[in-house]
């Protein structure tokens, strides 16, 4: 029996990948197909705009609570970063996204470290205080 989209992602894809080696144009299920290559897209968007939020999430907390900072929070900026530049590298049209989702994200990670500190959120500036090249380059909050 066949794998259809609906029964077997990973098969279809690789019967899809099969049809278009091969030419076979009328067998393939395009309808499925767009809207795959369609969601690449946004999944490589939310993952830059999840990495940004994780980003700034730890940097608001570095800043926040420099008592307890440590050395997870260091890796996680660092990791979130990383991430992120990967993205990029592999997609350059996205170089310009997180310049475009940088409010957004930075409204989530208040949100966010308001709930797991505590902090009232009205403690962050109501602005990113974050250019996204600042943000992702090699710096840390003293």
């Amino acid at each position: 029996m066949l794998a259809t989209y609906d029964t077997d992602l990973a098969a279809w894809a690789n019967h899809t990948a099969h049809l278009l080696r091969e030419k076979r144009w009328d067998e393939v299920d395009w309808e499925h197909l767009i809207e795959e290559v369609e969601d690449l897209g946004k999944s490589e968007r939310s993952a830059i705009g999840s990495q940004m939020e994780r980003v700034m999430l730890h940097l608001l907390k570095w800043e926040y609570q420099p008592q307890r900072r440590s050395d997870s929070w260091l890796d996680s900026i660092s990791d979130g970063r990383s991430q992120i530049r990967r993205k990029i590298e592999d997609s350059p049209s996205l170089k310009n996204y997180p310049d475009q989702i940088l409010d957004k994200e930075y409204k989530r990670a208040c949100r966010e470290v308001a709930r797991q500190t505590g902090l009232d959120i009205a403690t962050f500036p109501p602005n990113c205080p974050y250019s996204s090249d600042r943000l992702l380059g090699d710096w840390l909050l003293e």
